[in-house]
C-alpha cells in the first residue's frame, strides 16, 4: 500500500459518519465544576448536578454534535 492509499484509509475510518445520529445539537456546561452534559443526555432543567447553577449551552460546530 502506497503514501496516499494509506492517508486515504485513515481518513476514511476517521469519518463522523460512522458515530451514531442521537439528534445531538450540542452541550450544556458549567464553567466552575467543568462538568458538560450532551443535550440529548440531560433530563429536566440545564442545572449543574455539583453546584446546582444554570448551566450555558454551546453548539457542537460540524456535524450537529456534541462530542
Amino acid at each position: 500500500m502506497g503514501f496516499i492509499e494509506s492517508i486515504q484509509t485513515a481518513l476514511v475510518s476517521a469519518s463522523p459518519t460512522d458515530r451514531p445520529d442521537d439528534k445531538s445539537r450540542g452541550t450544556y456546561w458549567c464553567d466552575d465544576c467543568d462538568i458538560r452534559i450532551r443535550d440529548v443526555d440531560l433530563e429536566g432543567e440545564p442545572v449543574c448536578p455539583e453546584c446546582e447553577t444554570e448551566m450555558r449551552f454551546e453548539r457542537a460546530t460540524g456535524r450537529n454534535c456534541a462530542c
